[in-house]
């Protein structure tokens, strides 16, 4: 029997959060990959809160990640504030585990590359969930 039989796939969604947009990916504990979702650009924190509610029942995730954006030497500043607040909030709505990545040079790397910058919010999701991953050691 493979060692791995007994260890449970987890699913995890992501946010890259903003305040005109959210990139959204989801994964899992056994591939470690992030596929790039969507991003919701509602025009209200209600209506987006929808459009992700829709996204955590087609999805059931058991664990969601919010990229913690900071300066350069790891500070925080004042959207750091509004990812922990929206982050609270996904937690205080929905009951799941959120935790933080940080989140520093995701879409650096993503706008150098031009053919990257297509749907770039849910793509920083997706790097956003990759680093959780890698912070903490998943064993697949």
């Amino acid at each position: 029997m493979p060692k791995d039989m007994g260890a449970k796939e987890l699913t995890i969604m992501a946010f890259d959060y903003g305040t005109r947009r959210i990139g959204v990916a989801v994964g899992n504990t056994l591939t470690q990959a992030g596929q790039p979702l969507k991003t919701i650009t509602e025009a209200s924190s209600d209506a987006s809160f929808k459009v992700i509610e829709e996204l955590l029942k087609e999805w059931l995730p058991n664990q969601l990640v919010v990229g913690l954006p900071c300066h350069p030497d790891g500070t925080e500043h004042e959207m750091s504030a509004r990812a922990r607040r929206f982050g609270n909030q996904l937690h205080g709505r929905f009951g799941l585990p959120v935790a933080w990545v940080d989140e520093r040079y995701t879409s650096a790397v993503l706008e150098s590359d031009p053919e990257m910058r297509d749907n770039l919010d849910a793509k920083s999701a997706a790097l956003i969930l990759e680093q959780y991953f890698l912070e903490k050691n998943w064993i697949g």
